[in-house]
């Protein structure tokens, strides 16, 4: 042990392995820095590896083929006798889960990235103590990188136990629920909800607004709201939840709606009313750290907090709280700590909720840019009208590319239907390349491909669209 109880002085010491600290650390060791990453957990990946995107998305597919199998008459298939072995998707989800944590720590070791378990928490403007059990060490850093994510909001009338759930627990159940009741009809709650609705489960949706899915337009929740109906979901919108109370096998909840007071029982409840940035523990008064007004930690364009020698990314700071975001910062801080000229710019970073249809969006909406003053061109095309997307029986859904009228820019897109996650990038690599609508429209796409329906509307845009006639 160093002197004064110090174990080792790093150039770099990043603090949480999500998908916002890993990157950190890996970029700032390809950039020549000594590195040492700190998690609590045995395993490293944080939320989104092991409690969050990936397991969500690997029941999501399960439900999504399970649906597929059980529901093709329509093209000719006639399948019986199909089940769902919930333990051995679990186990499923599990190796998935492993696959790609496995994989991070053995980048962490390619990269000679040190890692220390244990909880940290700063004790010094350029001093971390780290806590694993009985054992407190202490690391001395040039420059730390807070990365630590977020949890879900507990609610004081629901708190987490027995039947009420977070998303942590919904993903990890053992059964899959004959009833459920959702408390926030935000992205987690519908692709949980649609998830176990395909399942099998009676799923009811309580939305305090008046949509489903808020931070979206209703032209895209709309379709969501389609496919939940079909699969017998309830949304109750302008919900407010009031109580829950439980028994052994079940949970009822008392919400109100419009002044009246209703009630629901169910197997379970889920609650998914946001997530809160996990700062408390993280000793910031003792470095004086400044908070937004909102609570997340403040920092500038290159990530940088008020202590110059620390830098926060992620779910900690303010912005939307995506794994894509907190990677994408991680890798500015790495950067901006080599000395390299780097800052943030978020006008390309694509929201996305893996609901059926999925929905995604990057740039600006329509309404966003009419309020900063442009003039748009729109240009909209079906899935319905695309060969492909009709050969997949997957019609529902479109693709809107906004314009700038003045200059042809690309200002924004917003994408509803199969594949959408994955066709978001060419929309958001056009608008961050600074490419115009003719850019799209005259780039060939191959046919058939769902990625005809980007060049569509692009074409419907410009005026010239082929197969829709002109607005």
């Amino acid at each position: 042990m160093a002197e004064n109880g110090v174990v080792e002085q790093l150039d770099v010491l990043v603090i949480g392995s999500g998908p916002g600290g890993y990157v950190a650390a890996i970029r700032a060791a390809q950039l020549g820095k000594q590195v040492a990453i700190v998690e609590k957990e045995v395993m490293v990946g944080g939320v989104c590896l092991n409690k969050g995107c990936i397991p969500s998305k690997a029941l999501i597919s399960v439900a999504h083929q399970y649906e597929a199998t059980t529901h093709s008459q329509e093209i000719g298939l006639q399948v019986t006798g199909v089940s769902v072995d919930f333990a051995k998707v679990q186990e499923w989800k599990q190796s998935v889960i492993d696959k790609l944590t496995g994989g991070v720590k053995s980048l962490l070791k390619g990269n000679k990235v040190q890692r220390i378990q244990g909880e940290a928490k700063l004790v010094g403007d350029d001093l971390v103590q780290v806590t694993n059990g009985e054992e407190t060490s202490l690391y001395r850093f040039s420059h730390c990188i807070l990365a630590t994510g977020s949890r879900p909001i507990e609610l004081k009338a629901f708190p987490y136990e027995g039947r009420i759930l977070s998303s942590t627990e919904a993903l990890t159940l053992t059964e899959i629920p004959k009833s459920l009741v959702v408390i926030g009809g935000g992205y987690i709650g519908i692709e949980l909800g649609q998830t176990y609705a395909k399942l099998g489960a009676k799923v009811t949706i309580l939305e305090g607004s008046d949509s489903i899915l808020p931070g979206f337009e209703k032209e895209m929740s709309r379709f969501v709201g389609r496919k939940l109906k079909k699969l017998g979901v309830e949304v109750h919108t302008g919900a407010i939840a009031k109580e829950a109370e439980q028994t052994v096998d079940e949970v009822s909840i008392t919400y109100e709606v419009k002044g009246e007071l209703q009630h629901i029982s169910a197997q379970y409840l889920l609650i998914t009313v946001g997530r809160r940035p996990n700062i408390d523990q993280l000793g910031l008064e003792a470095v004086n750290m400044k908070l937004t007004e909102r609570g997340f930690i403040q920092v500038d364009q290159q990530c940088k907090t008020s202590v110059p020698n620390i830098y926060a990314i992620g779910d900690i700071v303010e912005g939307l709280a995506l794994a894509h975001k907190a990677s994408y910062e991680g890798k500015i801080a790495a950067e901006v700590i080599a000395g390299l000229d780097s800052s943030v710019s978020y006008k390309t970073i694509p929201a996305v909720v893996f609901s059926d249809p999925e929905i995604a969006s990057v740039g600006l909406n329509e309404t966003e840019a009419k309020s900063q003053g442009y003039t748009v061109s729109i240009g909209k095309f079906p899935y319905a009208a695309n060969g492909r997307a009709l050969s997949l029986n997957a019609g529902d859904g479109f693709v809107k590319i906004i314009g700038d009228s003045a200059t042809g820019a690309i200002l924004g897109g917003q994408i509803v239907g199969p594949e959408a996650s994955n066709l978001i990038g060419e929309i958001g690599l056009a608008i961050e390349k600074g490419h115009k609508l003719q850019d799209i429209a005259h780039t060939i796409h191959a046919h058939p491909s769902l990625g005809e329906i980007i060049m569509e509307a692009a074409e419907g845009a410009l005026g010239q669209g082929i197969h829709q006639l002109s607005r």
